[in-house]
């Protein structure tokens, strides 16, 4: 069966759609009202309240409140998860490390399990990615002598987009935005440039977007930092996986 669904199930059938969701590798879907414990690198409690549940065939155990894109709980692919039927409770563990994280159900209003098809990759266009590797092939859209150096480098306070240097020698650093570059894309190359300035004398800030905010605008001029207009190339299509919002 591809699809079950049951309404107001009894603990019988809790546990049969959860085992049956299992191991067919199908994603199991719980609307029920319930309480939350997590216990491993810390300790949390959460109090009764109506959320969703989700799990993943590849044992991704997520806890969703009505409000917000990411969930209040939540444990990693690779868990594995077993249904208590006396006591009502789910429990999702992860070995290393040992993680655990327990959902008692006080009611529950909906169980699914739907037996997904999906083997297609999320298709990225005009990502951060693709605006490096433009500025690589070509460095002119930034100034003309500009010589990219090195892609993603590590440096004591995160990692540079672009490292390189002007027709001068002196050192560049580019932090690139394929989106409106806002005050915290500012705050993130101004932390950058001062790391750099510990290790060499002469180094300039750009931020790379295809737009600023007003205020990312004047601060950008506060702190003597400079702005290039570069929207992300829209050229062969890549494939791979959405990043997060925090990856923006």
């Amino acid at each position: 069966m591809k699809l079950r669904a049951l309404e107001n199930p009894s603990a019988e059938e809790l546990e049969s759609i959860i085992s049956e969701g299992l191991s067919s590798e199908a994603i199991i879907t719980i609307f029920a009202r319930c309480r939350v414990y997590y216990d491993g690198r810390a300790k949390s409690e959460l109090g009764e309240g109506d959320r969703v549940i989700l799990i993943k065939p590849d044992g991704s155990f997520l806890i969703h409140q009505r409000n917000k894109r990411e969930p209040v709980n939540w444990q990693p692919p690779g868990s594995s998860v077993f249904f208590e039927r006396e006591k009502l409770r789910l429990v999702s563990v992860r070995r290393k490390p040992r993680e655990t994280l327990e959902v008692e159900l006080l009611k529950v209003y909906l169980a699914t399990y739907f037996q997904a098809e999906d083997s297609e990759e999320l298709t990225l266009i005009g990502s951060e990615a693709e605006m490096r590797d433009y500025i690589f092939d070509h460095p002119e859209v930034i100034e003309e002598g500009f010589k990219p150096l090195f892609r993603e480098k590590p440096i004591k306070h995160g990692i540079v987009d672009i490292f390189g240097r002007d027709r001068d020698g002196n050192i560049v650093i580019l932090e690139l935005k394929r989106r409106r570059a806002d005050l915290h894309a500012v705050s993130q190359l101004k932390r950058y440039v001062e790391d750099m300035r510990e290790e060499y004398e002469n180094v300039r800030g750009i931020l790379v977007a295809p737009s600023l905010t007003s205020g990312a605008k004047k601060l950008l001029e506060k702190e003597g930092l400079e702005f290039r207009k570069v929207k992300p190339p829209k050229g062969e299509r890549k494939k791979g996986k959405q990043k997060t919002l925090d990856s923006f």
